[in-house]
């Protein structure tokens, strides 16, 4: 009796592979990232935190939303800032952070995102340390309300699918 059950549950195990393998890697959808409005394109279901980080003189409460697929990490950070100084400020420090954390950076340039601020620019960062791999994007927007909302979106080490990283920022939605 005990063989007559083993060839059923070997082709179940083997459907059951063979299902797992056709699941895509990158499966997007959308996230709202913060309360000012962001909707990032994510390539998996995201984990969700907020913690404390330090922004120049300042300890900023960040709120997050990643996760990882096909070898990268992906990740949206919002902090409000109450003005454009502020947020300035919150801007320079991150960039500044990136290029200390990763001192082989091959570009540091001017990027575009539709509807952030204009001044200062949105940024965009690659670099390269041991192997690894990172590509930043940091961008503002004013809010209606007041204050200004500051992001910062990661793409950390090399994805499996090559346009991954450009479907990720091209999918940063402002409202």
């Amino acid at each position: 009796m005990t063989a007559s059950f083993a060839r059923p549950l070997s082709a179940a195990a083997a459907l059951s592979l063979m299902l797992a393998a056709c699941s895509p890697v990158f499966n997007w959808r959308e996230v709202p990232v913060g309360e000012a409005g962001l909707v990032a394109l994510l390539p998996c279901k995201p984990d969700r935190a907020a913690r404390s980080v330090a922004l120049g003189t300042a300890s900023v409460e960040v709120r997050m939303a990643g996760c990882e697929a096909g070898r990268a990490t992906f990740a949206v950070a919002q902090v409000l800032a109450a003005d454009r100084v502020q947020a300035d400020l919150w801007l320079a420090a991150w960039r500044a952070q990136a290029r200390q954390a990763w001192p082989g950076a091959s570009d540091d340039a001017v990027a575009a995102v539709p509807r952030a601020d204009a001044s200062p620019p949105p940024r965009r960062f690659s670099g390269h340390a041991n192997d690894a791999r990172i590509e930043v994007l940091w961008f503002s927007q004013a809010q209606a309300g007041g204050g200004v909302a500051v992001y910062q979106a990661t793409v950390l080490g090399q994805a499996s699918e090559p346009a991954a990283a450009t479907t990720f920022f091209e999918g940063l939605q402002l409202p």
